[in-house]
């Protein structure tokens, strides 16, 4: 399990991206200044800190400095976010944070220094986009929703049926070629709603796939690969 403390406004642009931050194996973390950030470090020991430069009573500057001086600490990466000024600039120069990243921050680039600095391999199984409709039942009740993206590990599912992380459900769906799959699985996280009309978004991981779903799975993804 990978531990990433991230400031609050910095987490509040990133939930809505399909990144590596909502993979099962990785903890997240939200801190509203840096003195906070430092706080849960100290309780929960972050493989990855991502901070402003400038928050109230304590700088970036300070958090870098009190970390790397720590030896039960230190061991964490840090990227600091600054503004893009001169100023600013040789402040990140100067401390010993690993990375820093200018605002309006570039999404892509901020995920890229995290996850080199993370260590995370890539996904073993990749997603495709789709447009299946599940039939599924959670706590014996009945719902029904479309997957917008699926891999043999699970699934992007939207339904506006009210589901809790950690919810067990059992999907069924069949794949364009006419396979018939029953799985169950797990809701591991809630995507936040972009506009009230939206349907509910869940994060769902298969559990307990068999090996010939599992293949048929495999082999839908490779074959949608090849046309992307």
């Amino acid at each position: 399990m990978k531990k990433v403390i991230i400031a609050e406004d910095i987490q509040a642009i990133l939930e809505k991206e399909d990144s590596f931050l909502n993979r099962s194996d990785v903890r997240i973390y939200t801190a509203t200044t840096n003195e906070q950030a430092l706080s849960l470090h100290r309780t929960e020991r972050a493989n990855l800190i991502i901070a402003q430069l400038d928050t109230p009573v304590m700088s970036g500057e300070i958090l870098t400095s009190l970390i790397r001086e720590d030896h039960e600490l230190r061991k964490a990466s840090l990227i600091i976010i600054c503004s893009n000024t001169e100023p600013d600039l040789k402040r990140c120069l100067q401390c010993r944070a690993n990375a820093f990243v200018t605002s309006p921050i570039n999404k892509a680039i901020l995920l890229q220094e995290a996850h080199q600095l993370l260590h995370i391999g890539h996904r073993k199984s990749c997603r495709v986009p789709v447009s299946i409709k599940i039939e599924g039942r959670s706590s014996e009740m009945p719902f029904t929703g479309y997957a917008e993206n699926i891999s043999v590990s699970g699934m992007l599912l939207h339904s506006d049926t009210l589901l809790d992380e950690g919810d067990a459900v059992t999907c069924a769906f069949y794949l364009p070629d006419s396979t018939h799959i029953t799985t169950n699985a797990e809701v591991i996280r809630i995507l936040e709603r972009e506009t009230e009309h939206d349907a509910n978004g869940y994060g769902i991981k298969f559990i307990d796939l068999s090996t010939d779903f599992s293949s048929a799975l495999e082999g839908f993804v490779k074959k949608e690969q090849r046309y992307k």
